[in-house]
């Protein structure tokens, strides 16, 4: 007993710690530049907001290469999350697709069109022309949606629309930036610095050795942002881009380049709208569903279980708030199937405390006493716990690669809830149970007769 009364004090923080964190009014975790917010992230089917597909806006037969749409994904992350919006879900689904899921979004309009921003940058080649921002340009670097568009149009004996009908000629894209950001030059004006990798520092330096004088345009979706000349030759793939800046505009440009630096252009295949009556709707049946069943598992337990019962539902209420506590810390984006996982793992839970009881049944109906009834029982449980809870979390960790590979978020908030609360339970099950049922026990003689156990 004297290895489990070392436990008490850090069991005691633990929890602690979680009832603080479970606060509702929590102010969250504020030391020095440390700022952690402690709340509850709901996910989009239960707060409603705005879900979009996007695809490679690349011919099918061209292979999109997988580390370019890792990228793209980390800058359309970097774009929704503009929004303001909390905790936007944006995640890879299978090799040429993107799903970005917008919890809590007022403006679906709004949404979707920040997220059809998100297409492809390029640094085209102007020669002597210098058009003014907004002009939509045509050039060589053709994406999917285009080539689709100049096929209707040659199969409807239509003329093309773009404006100038000029082909231009793109230098690189915008998978050569590395990075943007806004700097001074020497009289003090704000000007954006661009850095290129080593493949787009080469190209630019052939280029501009060979166009000084020329209008690079800097071109987003088409359009042009800004089209500087070139002053000298760029060695080393950093560039200065001038111009009659404020520190504003000098600020969206640099925005501008770094998140809309995608190295494959997207676009958006389908999108929808989950409205907030919905997902209030299902969070509230959720809710009277995971209060029902956690209030049969305590009655059920106490009844059954009698005295060692109780301290499971004691344990019980101690591993939801350690859940809850995860989930915040973390944190977890709640979705319906997530707290199907959660209410899932409370079963995990209980089952873990009804194999130590039934094993403390079988060792005291053969004569042990209490004491010994209780290690026994635990250490002759455990093997059962462990291989039952590991399957269940090699399983989680499956369907949380299932989900992250090929985009079913529905899958991975599941599979993600389901694990953490295998864990909480097994630390409560095997630990905590175990310290307050010898807590209780110590205080009964070990010739008592366990009428309290229901045997």
């Amino acid at each position: 007993m004297k290895k489990q009364k070392n436990w008490i004090f850090p069991i005691l923080i633990i929890i602690a710690i979680s009832v603080w964190i479970d606060l509702p009014n929590n102010p969250g975790i504020h030391i020095g530049n440390f700022d952690k917010p402690l709340d509850i992230h709901l996910g989009l089917d239960l707060v409603g907001g705005v879900q979009a597909l996007l695809e490679a806006d690349l011919p099918l037969s061209t292979p999109v290469d997988a580390e370019a749409m890792r990228t793209s994904r980390t800058i359309v992350e970097n774009r929704v999350n503009g929004l303001g919006v909390s905790e936007a879900v944006v995640q890879q689904a299978g090799d040429r697709r993107i799903l970005v899921e917008l919890p809590g979004e007022q403006d679906p309009e709004k949404a979707i069109a920040t997220i059809k921003q998100t297409a492809l940058l390029e640094f085209v080649h102007l020669g002597d022309h210098a058009y003014p921002p907004g002009t939509v340009l045509k050039t060589d670097f053709i994406t999917g949606s285009e080539e689709e568009e100049q096929q209707t149009q040659e199969n409807e004996g239509e003329a093309p629309t773009n404006t100038p009908q000029t082909v231009y000629h793109t230098v690189m894209t915008g998978a050569m930036l590395k990075n943007a950001y806004v700097t001074q030059d020497k009289l003090g004006k704000p000007v954006v610095a661009i850095e290129l990798n080593d493949e787009g520092a080469k190209i630019f330096k052939e280029y501009t050795s060979e166009n000084v004088g020329k209008v690079l345009a800097i071109v987003l979706d088409k359009k042009v942002i800004s089209a500087p000349s070139i002053r000298d030759v760029i060695n080393d793939g950093q560039a200065i881009i001038s111009g009659d800046f404020t520190i504003e505009d000098a600020n969206n440009l640099a925005i501008q380049l770094r998140y809309g630096a995608l190295p494959v252009p997207l676009k958006v295949v389908e999108s929808k709208t989950v409205g907030p009556t919905l997902g209030q709707d299902s969070l509230n049946k959720s809710l009277v569903a995971g209060i029902i069943g956690m209030v049969i598992i305590i009655l059920f337990m106490a009844l059954y279980y009698r005295l060692p019962g109780v301290v499971a539902d004691i344990a019980l209420l101690i591993y939801a708030a350690i859940t809850l506590a995860l989930f915040k810390f973390i944190p977890v984006t709640l979705t319906l199937p997530g707290i199907a996982g959660f209410v899932l793992s409370i079963g995990v839970a209980v089952d873990a405390n009804i194999l130590i009881f039934e094993r403390l049944k079988e060792e005291l109906r053969s004569g042990k006493t209490i004491h010994q009834a209780i290690n026994q029982g635990w250490s002759r449980a455990w093997p059962s716990i462990r291989d039952s809870n590991l399957s269940t979390l090699i399983t989680s960790l499956i369907l949380f690669w299932f989900g992250s590979t090929f985009g079913a978020s529905i899958v991975k908030g599941f599979a993600l809830t389901l694990a953490l609360g295998v864990l909480a339970s097994l630390f409560t099950a095997i630990t905590v149970t175990r310290i307050i049922l010898h807590l209780v026990l110590d205080n009964i003689k070990a010739t008592e007769k366990p009428t309290w156990f229901g045997i």
